[in-house]
């Protein structure tokens, strides 16, 4: 058998495959037979380090195992949904969401990254159209959400510390946003801005990622639930009893201050098996937090999957009785209304006609909610928010979160 040598430059690896070329037809077991063996494992490790072949795309590797198994596109629908869907994803027009690709992983045996790849980009250029720099560095570093580095030196850790946070995350694409595609599902103030809005919900989902969590169900969020914890708010504990009603449902409950210009409220969002509710308390008022944390409640109920996995609002943008562009958001309203106050009771009801403070009482202790709940509703439908100040439960909600807030 030749000298092998190692193949360490292009020169090299072509006299390899010449030599592999010359002995290919060498029988096994003979000098050069082992010979030719040896050389094929050399230009494969080279290969591997200075050649790599980008794997194929989703579409490509579901196409493959069609053809080999043959398959049709009706096949696909328990794998990936209606007809529509299939049509969509094997066009390029649909991204593959988690439970599609865990499907066609079990069910096809596709590698998980090859399904998970993101059209166009690796996954570590999902951020690349994201200028590190414009985000909130100073005050996120104040906060304690990313490591503090001196001023001189931000320009360069910038990409570092954000891609911290995102692995903390566990969420790249928020798509919460116009750097990306507008999101139609976000009551967003106009002033916002988006890479502090993008900051806060990964701060959020990584302190979500820091609590043990039981399973969640998905379909436990009915309106019973809802219900249920709608009447928690009669409690003087009662954010805090929401909060371990929610995490029992393997919901985390996070409580984290809006960074300037974000202007939010609450939002929903998917972490990587399970929703994550997340409030600022902005509003530190007992009504503002029921009637939030039932709306992001109704979202998680009606309209959350992988695939609709952020729900940011500014509730000071909700219309008084007027539906708004988005049906989602006005089926959360009316879903979140009725889990805190029947509709049946509330048109029956002296406190709409009459809100007086004697009728607002009565009527919270007949459907068992506190009253600022009550209160709260008459506010908003009659666009005062002036009237019953003194029911609303003004700065007693933020300090029952104090220990916890991020």
């Amino acid at each position: 058998m030749a000298a092998i040598k190692p193949i360490r430059t292009e020169r090299d690896y072509d006299d390899a495959l010449a030599r592999i070329e010359q002995i290919f037809q060498a029988e096994v077991g003979t000098p050069e037979g082992d010979e030719r063996d040896v050389l094929v494992d050399l230009v494969e490790l080279y290969e591997q380090r200075h050649h790599p072949i980008d794997p194929p795309s989703a579409i490509a590797a579901i196409e493959h195992e069609m053809d080999q198994r043959g398959l049709s596109r009706r096949d696909l629908i328990p794998l990936i949904g209606g007809t529509a869907k299939v049509s969509e994803v094997l066009s390029g027009k649909r991204d593959i969401t988690m439970t599609m690709a865990r499907a066609l992983h079990q069910h096809l045996g596709i590698p998980a990254d090859v399904l998970l790849q993101k059209s166009g980009a690796s996954a570590e250029d999902d951020l690349s159209e994201l200028d590190p720099l414009r985000f909130p560095l100073s005050e996120m570093a104040k906060r304690g959400w990313i490591p503090d580095v001196p001023d001189s030196e931000t320009k360069h850790y910038a990409a570092e510390l954000i891609e911290g946070l995102v692995g903390r995350a566990g969420v790249r694409d928020l798509n919460v946003g116009p750097l990306y595609r507008m999101n139609d599902h976000c009551r967003m103030n106009a002033k916002t801005d988006p890479y502090a809005l993008r900051a806060w919900c990964w701060q959020a989902l990584a302190l979500a990622n820091r609590q043990r969590h039981m399973p969640y169900e998905p379909d436990s969020i009915t309106p019973a639930f809802l219900r249920e914890v709608a009447r928690l708010s009669t409690d003087q504990r009662g954010s805090l009893l929401a909060r371990d009603l929610l995490h029992e449902r393997g919901i985390p409950l996070i409580t984290l201050p809006q960074l300037p210009r974000t202007y939010l409220d609450g939002a929903a969002l998917w972490s990587a098996d399970r929703p994550v509710i997340a409030l600022t308390l902005r509003h530190d008022r007992i009504d503002s937090f029921w009637f939030c944390l039932l709306h992001e409640l109704a979202h998680v109920a009606l309209h959350m999957d992988e695939e609709n996995g952020v729900f940011v609002d500014d509730l000071t943008l909700r219309p008084g009785g007027e539906r708004q562009l988005d049906s989602r958001e006005f089926e959360a309203d009316r879903y979140a209304e009725d889990a805190l106050v029947p509709r049946d009771a509330w048109e029956k009801s002296v406190a709409q006609r009459d809100p007086t403070t004697i009728s607002v009482i009565n009527f919270a202790q007949s459907i068992g909610v506190h009253p600022a709940v009550v209160a709260g509703r008459i506010r908003h439908e009659r666009g005062n928010h002036r009237l019953l100040s003194q029911l609303v439960g003004s700065g007693q909600v933020q300090a029952q979160f104090n220990d916890e807030v991020g």
